[in-house]
This record gives structure tokens, sequence and C-alpha cells, in this order.
């Protein structure tokens, strides 16, 4: 393996929504049959990515597809992303707590993992006699532990309650011991998830400073998933970027981070990250005007505002029809039509919907739907929410709303001809 201490190719993981399981007998057949003719399991070829803001129609999801990536020994190598990203799903294949659907992995040496509070330790044991367990899970003897056993109670800082059982810990507690037994009994390779950060400031900054040493001192290799861009670009000199599952760059930390957060900049802009630049019309991004506010997705309650969607036809669309909903928490709380069927040429467009919305100070979903010759043509809920903020002087409402609207279309400047459709 030269100087790679881990490899992943092609690396992907398939996972069935809903109930466990693979399926009715039907499922199992089918795939047992395309097994016999060495043909790609066809459950496969209908999977989506991993997008939570689609509503797909396959009952399979890559949460992760096609990961590529290599790190030497004694380096710290960063994974950033999103929520759902596909994160903590990369980091159990390269714990070996599941495997993959496709690819391979290899790892050059023993592992160590901190993926969550209380991993690996069991809840009736001390936390002297976790120690222990942890130790012989990585292969340790028992005196190699013991020669280590006050440096990692020293570390933690729970001295006192080393031999409590560990239900009793705190979750600060838990995380305190569980990265002092991972960081001190000399693994190959260490695996830090968020899970760090249930624990304080000044505990958060003792870990940082150890993971530095165990790598930069003592030649071993740490992967590290954190949320804080701080302390990835403290400690990292390379990083994966996943989106959805796939894997969007690999490379030196300062172009990852900036790719990351021109993500987030996007995503405050209401801005769609996932483009489906596949089919023939599609929306690309969100906006309110005409609100009181300066924040263009943000509105006062029973404001009159206008709730702007970008929409880009790469080709003629017919007899269209746009659905516009806002939800809190799931629940549907209004959901409004363009009415009148309608047709545009390719272009870029904005779909209107000015509406009086009476709804009380909440941070809401909202969805838009294109439906075209009475199929789906897109559907799109953004990760940016509404926000609405009360203003004291008007009458909040509850329940399912059915507000007056009034529909229009903009033709974007760029084209060649620009107007506006009213319905």
């Amino acid at each position: 393996m030269s100087q790679n201490i881990i490899e992943a190719e092609g690396l992907s993981k398939l996972y069935k929504l809903g109930s466990l399981g693979s399926g009715t007998i039907s499922h199992d057949l089918n795939r047992w049959w395309n097994q016999v003719r060495k043909k790609e399991d066809p459950y496969h070829l209908t999977a989506e990515k991993n997008d939570r803001n689609l509503s797909g129609g396959s009952g399979y999801v890559w949460s992760l597809k096609d990961i590529n990536f290599e790190v030497k020994q004694g380096e710290i190598f960063g994974i950033i992303g999103s929520n759902g990203a596909g994160k903590s799903t990369l980091l159990k294949l390269l714990s070996k707590i599941t495997k993959p659907t496709d690819g391979t992995i290899r790892l050059d040496g023993r592992v160590a993992s901190l993926l969550e509070v209380g991993t690996g330790f069991h809840p009736e044991l001390t936390g002297r006699e976790n120690v222990f367990l942890n130790g012989a899970v990585l292969g340790m003897r028992r005196q190699e532990i013991k020669d280590r056993f006050d440096e990692i109670v020293e570390f933690s800082g729970i001295g006192r309650y080393i031999d409590t059982p560990v239900k009793k810990y705190s979750s600060g507690m838990y995380v305190r011991l569980a990265f002092a037994v991972a960081a001190h009994l000399e693994p190959d390779i260490l695996i830090i998830d968020e899970v760090l950060a249930v624990g304080d400031a000044a505990f958060q900054a003792k870990c940082l400073g150890k993971m530095k040493d165990v790598s930069r001192n003592q030649g071993r290799t740490v992967l590290f998933v954190s949320h804080s861009i701080p302390a990835i670009k403290q400690l990292c000199n390379r990083a994966l970027l996943l989106e959805h599952g796939l894997q969007k760059a690999v490379g030196d930390m300062s172009d990852i981070l900036a790719l990351y957060q021109q993500e987030a900049a996007d995503m405050a802009a209401g801005i769609r990250g996932n483009i489906p630049a596949s089919l023939p019309g599609y929306f690309t991004d969100w906006q309110l005007q005409e609100s009181k506010l300066p924040n263009k997705h943000a509105c006062y309650t029973g404001d009159t505002c206008i709730f702007s969607f970008g929409f880009t036809a790469t080709e003629s669309l017919k007899n269209c029809e746009i659905i516009f909903a806002v939800r809190y928490d799931g629940l549907l709380i209004m959901n409004v039509s363009s009415g009148t069927r309608f047709s545009v040429e390719a272009g870029k467009y904005r779909f209107n919907f000015k509406v009086d919305f009476p709804v009380r100070d909440a941070k809401l979903d909202v969805e838009v739907t294109c439906m075209c010759l009475s199929k789906k043509m897109d559907s799109w809920i953004p990760s940016t929410k509404l926000t609405v903020l009360n203003n004291f002087d008007t009458h909040l409402y509850a329940g399912v709303i059915n507000p007056d609207t009034e529909f229009f279309i903009e033709r974007q400047p760029a084209d060649v001809v620009s107007n506006t459709l009213y319905y």
C-alpha cells in the first residue's frame, strides 16, 4: 500500500427504505435470477441518490455512491458535508460496523472509532472495566492496557467515577472517557465523528491538541468529521466533501472549504444546490418579493408577499400547472395551485404566487411542484426555510389556510422576449 494507510475505491452503500428486510419474495427471486445470469442487481439500477428534498419513487437509496480517496499514514484527514451527506455512513464502513454494497476498502492497521456517545461501552460495566474491554477489542494485552490506564484516567478527568457503572455517566463523561480510551490505546487509525461536540469547550480544545499529537509525534492517522470550520481548518491539510451521498471533491483543505462555504452561501440565498439537469424543466431558486423585511426569505404575519420561484425550461413545455405548498413540521398548512394551465417556450422564468400570508410566527418548509400533461415534471423542497415573524398587529390563524392567490409568470430579461402573464 506504499504510504497509504487507507484506500477506498468505488465505495457504495445501498439502503432499503421502510421496514427492515430485503422486501418481498419476488424481490429476492428477482435478485437471485439476475445473480445467476451474472447481471447487476435490478434494484441497484432503480435506486436514487440520498436527497431528502426530493420525493422520489424508488424504495432504495444510495447513502453513498462511488466514493474514492486515499489517506496517508500520519495524516489528519477531514470529512465534511451537510447533514445527510453520508459522512456517518462512510465512517461506519471504514470502522467495519457495516459492509459496503459495492467497492473495496483497504486498511493497514488497527482502527479505533468514536462515532457516537457510548460506542463500545457496556452500560452495566464500570469505567475501569470498559477501558480493559475496549483494549481487548483492539487486540492489546492486559499489561499494555494497565501501563496506559493512569494516563487515560488523567486525560478524561473523571477519576472519581472510574469505578461507577457507565450507565450513570452523563453524555459529557461518556465522551471524555471514550476519547481518552481511543486516543491512548495506540490505534493505527483513529476515527472521530461529530460526537466531540457533546464535550465542553475546554475538553474539545484538549482533544484537538491530542489529535495533533498522535498524528505529528506518533505517526498515527486520524479521520475527523465535524461541522466546525475552525476545527477542521486547524487540524486538516486535506479533506473529502460529500453531497447527497456523492463525492463532490477531495483535495487541499482550502479548496474544499471554499466549495463547502459556497454551498452554505447558496443555501442562505435560497439557491438550489442539486440541479436535475436531465429534466426538460426544473426549479432553480426561490425568494420573497415585496416583503417588509430585508431577509428575502422572511415576512411578517399577514403580509401580502410574492413567493417567486426561478424556473428553467430547456424545451417547450405544454399544459403546465404549478403547485405551491407550505408545511410546518411536515403538516400541510397551505396548498395552492396556479389554476389555469399554461405553456412556456425554452427559457428562464419566474413563477410567482401573490398571497396574503396569515400564518403565525414559525419556521416553515416551502414546497413547489411543476406538473406538465398531468405528470410531475419537477418537485423541490428548498433547504432554506420561510421565516414568519409576528408583528402583533394581525389575527393569527391556525390549521390549513386557503388564502386568495394571484399567479403570474415573468420571463427573465436575459431572453429575447420579456413579458408578464397573469392568471
